[in-house]
C-alpha cells in the first residue's frame, strides 16, 4: 500500500455472542432454572432448524428459539430481575474482545447488533463499556405478564414431554419435510400441536407472538438502518459475526463491498464471509479494524496476501504498539487469518470448529 491515510466515515457492526462474549446465554439460562432444561432446550432449537430451513414455516426464521422457549422460562419463574442477574453473574468475554471494542471506538463509529435479549446485551455493554444505544437486539419483558398456577402446571408438564420426545435428527441434506424419518416427522408433527394448536390459548403465548427476536433479516436490515442513519455507505462498513443468523448481513456487506468477517464462524456465516478468521483472541478484529479503518477493504485484503508479523510491519498500517502486544499474544505464531474462497474456505471450516468449542465451551446445536 503506497499511502496509509485513514479512510473517514468507516463504520464497525458486530456481533455480540461469538466475536464479543462467550455465552449461549438463552441455553445457559434454561439449563440453569428449568427442570432437563438443556434437553429442552436443544430440542426446541432443532425444532426451529427445521421450521426455518427444511419445512420453511411462514414467520419462522433462525433465532426464534429464543421466542419459542420463552413460556416455559415464563413457567419456571423468570422475571427480568432474574434474567439480567444472571446474565450478569454469567457474562464470559471473548479474550481481548472488551480491548477491541474500545479500540475501535477510537476509530470509527461501532455498533452491536445482536438477536440476544436485551438483557443479556445490557450486562455486556456494562461490562465492556460499550454504549446500550448503539446495540440493536431482542427486545423484551418478561414481567408484561402473570400466569395463573394452572398455565405454570400446564407449561411445565409441555416442557417435560418435549423433554421426553427424541431429539429430532435433521440431515444436512434436508429441504423437505420428506426427507426426515417416519420417527422424526411424527416428533415434527407433535411439536406443532404443542406450539401452534396447545399453546396459543395461553397467556403465556404472547411471548411466542409478540417478540420478535433479531434474526437474519433483521440484523441485515438493521445495518443497513444504521448505515443510512450514519450516512455512510455499505461499502465502508466492517462486520464481524459468527453464526446462523449473521449470514445475510455478511452477504449483504460482502456484496455491497465491504468487509464480511466470520470469527471462528460456523458453516453458513463462512459461506457468506470474505474474510475467515481462527483464533481464541479478539486483538485479530483489532488488527483487521485498524487496516479497514485507513485502507478500506482492499486494504485489508492487501494485508493477508503476506499475514505474518513482518508482512504487517512492512504494510505500515497498524501501530507498533498493537503489532506488539499482537505477538505477546501469539509468540508460536499468528492465528488464521484467510481470504474464503473453494479452495480454502473448507480448511478455515475444519479448523474452526474445535476453536469455536473451546472459545464458546459447547458445540452447536
Amino acid at each position: 500500500m503506497d499511502e496509509a491515510f485513514p479512510f473517514e466515515g468507516k463504520i464497525l457492526v458486530s456481533d455480540l455472542q461469538g466475536p464479543i462474549t462467550a455465552n449461549d446465554n438463552a441455553r445457559e439460562i434454561t439449563t440453569a432454572v428449568v427442570e432437563n432444561g438443556d434437553r429442552l432446550y436443544q430440542a426446541i432449537r432443532r425444532y426451529e432448524k427445521v421450521l426455518s430451513n427444511v419445512s420453511r414455516k411462514e414467520g419462522v426464521k433462525p433465532g426464534d428459539s429464543l421466542r419459542l422457549i420463552l413460556p416455559f422460562l415464563k413457567a419456571y419463574g423468570v422475571t427480568d430481575s432474574s434474567l439480567l442477574r444472571f446474565s450478569k453473574d454469567n457474562l464470559r468475554i471473548v479474550p481481548g474482545a472488551d480491548k477491541a471494542m474500545r479500540f475501535a471506538q477510537e476509530l470509527m463509529s461501532s455498533f452491536v447488533v445482536s438477536t440476544s435479549y436485551e438483557h443479556y446485551v445490557g450486562a455486556a455493554c456494562d461490562h465492556i463499556g460499550f454504549p446500550f444505544e448503539n446495540t440493536f437486539c431482542t427486545r423484551l419483558s418478561m414481567d408484561m405478564l402473570d400466569i395463573e398456577d394452572w398455565e405454570t402446571e400446564t407449561l411445565q408438564n409441555m416442557a417435560q414431554e418435549i423433554v421426553r420426545l427424541p431429539l429430532l435428527e435433521v440431515p444436512d441434506s434436508a429441504s423437505n419435510v420428506r426427507d426426515l424419518s417416519p420417527d422424526d416427522r411424527l416428533v415434527l408433527r407433535r411439536l406443532d400441536d404443542i406450539f401452534w394448536t396447545e399453546m396459543t390459548d395461553l397467556s403465556a403465548y404472547q411471548l411466542v407472538s409478540q417478540v420478535n427476536p433479531v434474526g437474519g433479516d433483521e440484523k441485515a436490515t438493521s445495518v443497513v438502518e444504521i448505515c443510512k442513519r450514519m450516512s455512510v455507505p455499505l461499502e465502508d462498513c466492517m462486520y464481524v459475526g459468527d453464526g446462523e443468523t449473521d449470514a445475510r448481513v455478511l452477504q449483504v456487506v460482502k456484496r455491497s463491498g465491504g468487509l464480511a468477517v466470520a470469527f471462528n464462524g460456523n458453516l453458513p456465516a463462512l459461506r457468506e464471509a470474505e474474510v475467515g478468521v481462527v483464533s481464541d483472541n479478539a486483538i485479530v478484529t483489532s488488527i483487521l479494524t485498524e487496516l479497514f479503518y485507513r485502507g478500506g477493504r482492499e486494504g485489508v485484503l492487501e494485508a493477508l496476501e503476506d499475514w505474518s508479523l513482518d508482512g504487517l510491519r512492512g504494510n505500515g498500517v497498524v501501530h507498533d504498539y498493537l503489532l506488539r502486544e499482537f505477538a505477546r499474544t501469539f509468540p508460536e505464531g499468528l492465528p488464521t487469518v484467510r481470504r474464503l474462497d473453494k479452495m480454502s474456505l473448507p480448511d478455515v471450516a475444519r479448523e474452526g470448529v474445535p476453536m469455536r468449542e473451546k472459545v464458546r465451551g459447547f458445540k452447536d446445536l
